[in-house]
């Protein structure tokens, strides 16, 4: 289980990636989606079964690689845009993802916000 602050932004790459890739290689597939490949964001690839997953992401001077295979089952993407190249998680969508769980049945309330004082 990963905890992450909010501040930290996930990004899932929707086309498959070859999973021999290492570090440098998925480095080089977060920049030519023009981010920021240091920014301590994490980035998520998985293979064209989708059944193992690879998150790189950039913490206090070196690269860390999570690798994930699901023994039964498959990755269940959110729902995705026509035409869009990867989807924003949060932690929570992450989490879930992970755990096979299909992050787009999953009905979320609606987001408490404080009344607004005038």
């Amino acid at each position: 289980m990963l905890l992450l602050p909010s501040s930290v932004r996930i990004f899932l790459a929707i086309e498959p990636v070859d999973l021999r890739k290492s570090i440098d290689g998925l480095a080089a597939l977060v920049r030519g989606e023009g981010h920021d490949v240091y920014s301590g964001h994490l980035y998520v690839f998985a293979g064209r079964r989708r059944d193992r997953a690879k998150i790189l992401v950039w913490d206090r001077g070196g690269f860390v690689l999570y690798y994930k295979r699901l023994e039964a089952g498959r990755f269940r993407w959110p729902v995705i845009l026509d035409g869009a190249r990867e989807v924003e998680l949060d932690g929570t969508g992450l989490a879930m993802l992970l755990d096979g769980i299909d992050v787009g049945r999953v009905k979320r309330p609606a987001a408490w916000l404080p009344a607004k004082t005038s």
